[in-house]
């Protein structure tokens, strides 16, 4: 095989993957109208259709389908024995990409990677904000970080953090307008600050649990963001009651700024996980990370 038509191969996989010449051509680096020049020739090279343009999308062909099929494991593999060799090198060296949500990011990931990243300078680290369930390896990422809970069961995981409690809590002065809440079927008569996902756009619907009995709670209030630290400065102001991970609301409990209700409906529940296929060989730098991340259990 010729050097070009690996180009062109590579190329067309971009397209097909992100169904979007722009993006396709941000991602490798290139230009939109260089970028339809190579699936032309690549097309006109193999002597069919491999992709089915119009004003607004982009979208394979049956021909295309099985060239996903064939080059997709394929180039997985070309990347795997990279990896492998960049693994001989004296140092560990090359790229991560991980997908994993802001709260993850800026309480566990980024800890690590300051204090990691500076004695590795041939380590390179991208991290993608997101909060909803990526397919890592439709989407070419090394690995993911989530909530234990909602990882597939057929990935690779490993604990990078401690179990987890959400808190309902609201300013002193709101309460003092209104009896706090003594079950969640009290939250039908107060005013709570709504949070909208950023990826999907939905409300995210309350997740309480108490003696087995599990409730999915739909609020309403005057505020609704897609922002946690929004959500905390309407709390303080009083317009409501929030709830948001625990650990968000920590410093202003111990102050006495928040006060917290419906404790014994907020649970432990398992911590993040970082997850990535255990079909791909990891890299020395993989490794590096995955070891920095994991969890350890504190000594008593």
């Amino acid at each position: 095989m010729r050097r070009e038509d690996l180009v062109d191969l590579n190329a067309f996989l971009a397209v097909a993957e992100e169904c979007n010449f722009t993006r396709a051509a941000a991602r490798l680096g290139t230009s939109q109208s260089s970028l339809s020049h190579t699936i032309r020739r690549l097309e006109a090279r193999l002597g069919v259709r491999l992709l089915t343009r119009t004003t607004r999308n982009v979208s394979v062909t049956e021909a295309g389908q099985k060239l996903v099929d064939t080059l997709r494991p394929a180039l997985e593999s070309i990347d795997d024995q990279l990896a492998s060799l960049s693994a001989l090198r004296e140092k560990p060296a090359g790229t991560i990409r991980i997908t994993t949500s802001d709260h993850a990011a800026r309480t566990l990931l980024w800890p690590t990677l300051k204090r990691l990243l500076p004695d590795y300078p041939d380590v390179h680290v991208e991290l993608s904000i997101d909060s909803t369930l990526t397919d890592i390896v439709s989407d070419r990422f090394d690995a993911g970080v989530r909530l234990g809970e909602a990882i597939a069961k057929d990935m690779v995981a490993v604990r990078i953090g401690p179990d987890l409690r959400m808190a309902a809590v609201a300013s002193p002065a709101y309460f003092a307008r209104n009896p706090p809440p003594l079950s969640p079927d009290d939250l039908a008569r107060h005013k709570c600050i709504n949070l909208r996902f950023l990826t999907t756009g939905g409300l995210y619907a309350w997740e309480l649990e108490k003696d087995g009995r599990e409730i999915r709670a739909r609020v309403e209030g005057q505020l609704t963001f897609n922002n946690t630290d929004m959500i905390i400065q309407a709390a303080l102001a009083g317009f409501g009651i929030a709830f948001l991970m625990e650990d968000h609301m920590e410093p202003y409990l111990g102050t006495g700024q928040l006060v917290r209700v419906l404790e014994d409906w907020c649970p432990p529940f398992a911590g993040y996980h970082l997850y990535y296929t255990s079909r791909r060989e990891p890299s020395a730098a993989f490794s590096l990370l995955v070891e920095a991340l994991r969890y350890r259990q504190p000594a008593e």
